[in-house]
């Protein structure tokens, strides 16, 4: 909200507009604001949920550790923003196909099972998006238990670079 402001009286005022590389139509800020979410609603974000989440960036998204953390950043502004996970849900909706939509809940198990556990709040959400991008139950069951897998390499996602 602030930076639409700020762009708007920029815009009025002549000044040169700052470069955002992610704006809120973008399916990867959408994908990383859940990501950011979820390892922060079970009230604890350590340092391993942090690295995950800047490898699944990195490599999902095909970026430098640079644009990850900016992505992730930006991400955590727009996840602080938000009222609800439709403002996400629904850049995702409209911008990946079934596909990609499935790849978006993979990523949030993983992140899930960062710490080694589900919590309660982390299921809901997960449960939640899928409802909301129209990924099956099937296959949320199915993406939950391939998370689960010890040693499961973070493939890029098919919308990488």
């Amino acid at each position: 909200m602030l930076d639409a402001l700020r762009a708007f009286l920029d815009e009025i005022s002549g000044a040169p507009s700052r470069p955002r590389p992610f704006e809120a139509s973008d399916h990867r800020l959408a994908a990383a604001a859940l990501l950011v979410h979820l390892a922060a609603i079970d009230g604890v974000y350590d340092v391993g949920e942090k690295q995950l989440l800047h490898r699944l960036v990195e490599t999902r998204f095909g970026l430098d550790p640079a644009a990850a953390g900016a992505l992730i950043a930006a991400a955590a502004e727009s996840e602080r923003d938000a009222v609800d996970l439709y403002r996400f849900t629904s850049v995702l909706k409209r911008t990946l196909d079934e596909e990609g939509r499935r790849a978006v809940i993979a990523m949030l198990w993983e992140m899930a099972y960062a710490d080694g556990t589900i919590h309660e709040f982390e299921e809901n959400v997960i449960w939640r998006v899928a409802e909301l991008l129209g990924v099956s139950t099937r296959d949320r069951v199915e993406l939950r238990q391939a998370a689960k897998d010890a040693g499961k390499p973070i493939t890029p996602g098919p919308w990488g670079g």
